[in-house]
């Protein structure tokens, strides 16, 4: 039910017959199935939209498993893929957790799909987006209540964890987590995250079975203006055809020059 609302949300902004689409429909329907989202209070955008990337995969899954069931068994065996859909297809990539105990230095490969990369700011004033992911995937350790318990040892023992890329999707989010906690108060980081437009190089992050020269270019991002508890939320999007940026904010849309595109108010950045 999502699903098709979200496909006719897609057809009339794309037919071009109005100068902006509410998506009130859509709302309503995703609001039945997901209640937190109904309410008319602020929600976060990183949340909605995981919520709506699990809605639309398990929607075009089922769609591909019944369509699956109408071919041959040998053309199914062929690994139609009975948990991937379009959403996995452009958006899931695969990470790896390299942990090594530091006693007896046996090291274990954990891997975990995602869909969006929290990264962390390690700035309060400015930094850039190459920082938080120096920042994601530095090495870490972990002690006391964080140890791990070694199959070898027996035992819970110190250990050092490093995560890697070893799948990157065609479309990359990232989240910055601007909400964070703060002398035991969670507050908004306004720090000014600088990011690129385009060649975002993504290989020191990668193992080296990661695909050479591939590079990520900018194509929409989600601002959030305002404070923990109450905000707006703005989005800009490139126009692949014209390479134009536009600016949407509720029923504003309106071209925007690329210098605009750069704020202190990105909250999620799509490569």
């Amino acid at each position: 039910e999502s699903a098709t609302a979200f496909g006719c949300l897609m057809s009339d902004m794309w037919l071009g017959e109005f100068d902006y689409v509410s998506p009130e429909a859509f709302h309503s329907v995703f609001g039945r199935q997901y209640p937190t989202f109904s309410r008319r209070t602020q929600h976060d955008a990183q949340e909605f939209l995981i919520c709506v990337l699990d809605e639309l995969h398990q929607a075009f899954k089922e769609v591909r498993a019944q369509l699956c069931r109408h071919r041959s068994s040998a053309e199914a065996s062929r690994g139609s893929g009975s948990g991937t859909s379009i959403i996995t297809q452009l958006f899931e990539g695969q990470l790896s957790y390299s942990i090594t105990c530091l006693k007896c230095k046996t090291i274990t490969d954990r891997p975990e799909s995602f869909t969006v990369l929290s990264l962390p700011i390690p700035s309060r004033r400015v930094c850039s987006l190459q920082d938080c992911l120096e920042c994601f995937f530095q090495p870490d350790t972990l002690t006391r209540n964080n140890q791990i318990h070694c199959y070898w040892c027996g035992t819970n023992q110190d250990a050092t964890v490093k995560a890697t890329i070893t799948k990157a999707p065609q479309i990359i989010i990232f989240h910055l987590k601007r909400f964070a906690w703060q002398d035991k108060h969670r507050r908004k980081l306004s720090t000014t995250v600088c990011y690129p437009f385009s060649n975002l190089d993504l290989s020191p992050y990668s193992t080296t079975l990661f695909y050479k020269n591939v590079e990520y270019s900018l194509c929409a991002v989600v601002n959030h203006a305002g404070d923990i508890d109450y905000g707006h939320y703005t989005a800009f999007c490139k126009h692949s055809p014209t390479k134009h940026w536009y600016s949407f904010d509720d029923a504003q849309v309106t071209k925007i020059p690329d210098s605009a595109v750069q704020t202190d108010t990105a909250y999620l950045l799509f490569y």
